[in-house]
This record gives C-alpha cells, structure tokens and sequence, in this order.
C-alpha cells in the first residue's frame, strides 16, 4: 500500500519472473556445492608432522594433490628422505625436516626452516603419534610420560610457536588427528589413550579460543585404520600375542578403514572448516553407546580386557612390532595390513623388520 494524495493506493509488488527465480535456485546450488567442497588448498603452506609414514604420509599425497606446498617432518631421517622423493616424485613441493616434537630445540628449527624457505604456515597438522601395546602391570611412568610428550605437549608446543603465523593472514587453520582411544579408554593402550584424551582437549579448547582471531580448529577422532602402524607399535607383556589382536583389529575390513579413504575425509574437513569429525561407523557408534550408556560400555571393555592377553608371564621391555611375529602376523589373516605397510613406507626408515616377519610381510 502507498499513500498518493491522501488516498491509499495498492501498488504492484514485484516478484521474481521465471528466469529470476531459477537463477537464484542455481546460485543457492552453487553455494551449498562450494561449501560441500571447501576451500581450495592450492599455494597454502601445510606442515603435517609424523609426515613420513602411515596416515601422515598419506594425508601429504592428498593435500600435494591440492597443490599444497607441504613440511613434512618425522624422528628418523632415512624414513622422512623416503617418504620425500615419494611426494616430490608425485610433483608436490616439499620440505622435510628431521624433528622430534618432544624437543624444543627441534621445534626452533622447524619453524625457522618453514619460514625461511616458505616464508611462514598456513596450516598445522598434528599428526604425530606413539602406540604402546601392553598391560598396566607391564607399562612404565616413563611409557605414559612419552605418550603425553608427542600427542599433548607437542601439539600444543607447535601450536604455541606457529602461532603467529596462522593469526598473520587470519586464515591459519590447524588440524588435530586424535583417537577413538581418547574418547573411550581401550584396555592395554592406557598411555596412548590417555596421550589421545588430553590432545581432545586441547583440541576442542583451541577451537573455543581461536575462533575469533579467524583460525579455524578441527578435531579429528578415527577409529582402526589400515595404515600398516601395528609393526611400529611398542609392544610389551606377552609379546607375540598382544601384537596379535592389535595387528587384526588394524588389518580387517569390519574393524578398520582404508587410510587413503581417512586421508581424503580428514582433508576435505580441513577445507570445510569443520570442527568435529568422526571417522569410521565403527567409532561413531562406538561414541554414541559410550555418551549414552558410559558404565555399560565399561563394563563391556572389561569384558574385552579379560578375552586379552594375561599380563603373567610377560615381558615389561619394549619390542617392536616389526620384530615379532606369531602364527597370525604377519599372515593372509593380515594381508590388508601387510599391503597398508608397504604402501605408506611403514617398512622404511633405519630400523628394518626382522627377516622372519619380512620374509611373510611380502
């Protein structure tokens, strides 16, 4: 209505014509597939730690394939030279620094050798991480002091020292891979679980807290993957038959995920700026029995902690996985895992299989 005259007068008002309303249809569609697929990732400087190997290697081979330019770094300089000729023969651009993230030192260098060649970050990935396999009777202090060093005091060290480079172009983007296992405590992996724990929340406060300087934080909780990471694992107890059930449970399809499928969900949460992510069916309904039913899911853990193995007679040194073998592993029982390991350079770096369990990985 409109008042002309001293007279109301009905006016017209003008809606969409037909072509109005489909091209605003057809620019609805293409905000909803824009952010379905996310930010491009192309110049963007990543630093994923624990790189060399495993998830990390894998995570390097996608985000490369968006035309990241990657830092990759990892303890043992042999393994992170492998998994560089990987990456640049896929033509990624790549710095690898040897670093250790339990180490100060190691970090200053990581963050001058990052800005020095690139100038700066764009996006941290906590990827780095310990598995130590093992009853309580038979696991050290010093067993969870080293899983609460690489997955809570490293990330948050790097956090710390990357910081003023994600808040320069307030875009930074920092993405921490965690665990099931820190959502629901898994007997005979409490150091890792409780590492796992911690790293959630920190996680998940960073999220709060950065939010505001534009720096998006993404928790990322997988459950068993196939990355082949069983031979790497510290095993204590009963040796060979701890290694067992950790190595199955990582290798069979209705337990585990594909790594590469991880790797490519996990960076396309990165571009979504998504905050929570859970990965696997099996860790989705493993978390909503936990939330809604917390003693029953105890209670069924300790029913699975009494069908693993007794910690009498067992060993309280650290073995490597890649050192043992049972009649299972590896076997054609493990074949996924087997492949996984080959794939993601599990086998390389200075510390080499035993020839036994060599001879049956291939």
């Amino acid at each position: 209505m409109a008042v002309k005259g001293g007279v109301m007068e009905r006016t017209e008002t003008r809606r969409p014509g037909r072509w109005g309303w489909a091209l605003i249809g057809a620019g609805v569609l293409a905000g909803r597939a824009l952010l379905r697929r996310g930010e491009r990732l192309t110049g963007r400087v990543v630093l994923v730690t624990g790189g060399s190997r495993g998830l990390g290697l894998a995570m390097a081979r996608v985000l490369g394939d968006h035309g990241a330019r990657l830092v990759i770094c990892a303890r043992d300089p042999v393994e992170l030279e492998e998994a560089r000729a990987d990456l640049e023969g896929r033509g990624a651009e790549v710095l690898a620094v040897t670093a250790d993230v339990t180490v100060a030192a190691d970090i200053e260098r990581l963050v001058a050798r990052t800005r020095e060649r690139f100038g700066g970050l764009d996006v941290l990935i906590n990827n780095a991480g310990i598995i130590q396999v093992g009853p309580l009777e038979h696991l050290s202090r010093q067993d969870f002091e080293r899983a609460m060093a690489v997955m809570f005091w490293g990330p948050l060290d790097l956090v710390r020292a990357f910081l003023p480079d994600l808040r320069a172009h307030g875009r930074g983007r920092i993405v921490n891979v965690t665990s099931i296992g820190g959502v629901v405590a898994v007997p005979h992996l409490l150091p890792y679980s409780c590492g796992k724990f911690a790293e959630v929340g920190l996680s998940e406060g960073l999220a709060a807290e950065l939010d505001r300087e534009g720096i998006a934080v993404t928790t990322i909780v997988p459950g068993l993957m196939r990355t082949g990471s069983p031979i790497q694992a510290e095993v204590k107890g009963r040796q060979e038959e701890e290694l067992t059930w950790f190595a199955l449970g990582d290798s069979l399809p209705i337990t585990s995920m594909s790594a590469e499928r991880a790797a490519r969900r996990i960076v396309l949460a990165l571009r979504r700026r998504e905050r929570f992510v859970t990965l696997s069916w099996q860790a989705k309904a493993l978390r909503l029995v936990h939330a809604l039913a917390p003693a029953t899911t105890i209670r069924g853990l300790a029913w699975v902690n009494r069908a693993l193995p007794s910690p009498r007679g067992g060993s309280s040194e650290a073995v490597k996985g890649m050192q043992l073998t049972s009649s299972l592993v590896p076997s054609r029982w493990t074949v996924l895992m087997n492949r996984a390991a080959r794939r993601l350079n599990e086998l390389g770096g200075s510390l080499r299989p035993s020839p036994e369990h060599a001879r049956r990985i291939q």
